[in-house]
């Protein structure tokens, strides 16, 4: 009797059963998506209680029919943009994508000076 209500309650935890398309899509999402209780984990990776119930999200999402997209800019709305493991190209998140050039730029520069200084 334990058994049968142990697994009774795994399924119900698990979300909607999902054709296998939509759950490789939405296993996609999953691990685009961090964890907001785990340091720089995603979703799918996440034993958390917190990561669960985003699956169980996500999945609802997708089985809902809606787009990737739908389903990122919901994730956003509800956790923020710190939710996402690839963060979009906008102008909040611009110094993100644009540091790192900025930085091999400035190394590339030091490099060649302490180079040139040395002939």
């Amino acid at each position: 009797m334990k058994a049968l209500v142990l697994i009774l309650a795994l399924a119900l935890q698990a979300g909607p059963s999902l054709p296998p398309e939509e759950e490789a899509r939405a296993q996609d999402l999953m691990r685009e998506v961090r964890c907001m209780v785990c340091a720089g984990q995603s979703i799918a990776d996440s034993d958390a209680a917190m990561a669960q119930d985003m699956r169980v999200f996500v999945r609802e999402r997708v089985a809902a029919g809606q787009s990737d997209r739908e389903v990122r800019d919901a994730l956003v709305e509800r956790f923020g943009h710190e939710v996402l493991l690839r963060p979009r190209l906008e102008a909040r998140t611009a110094p993100l994508w644009i540091a790192p050039l900025i930085f091999l730029v400035l190394g590339g520069g030091l490099l060649y000076a302490t180079m040139r200084k040395r002939m």
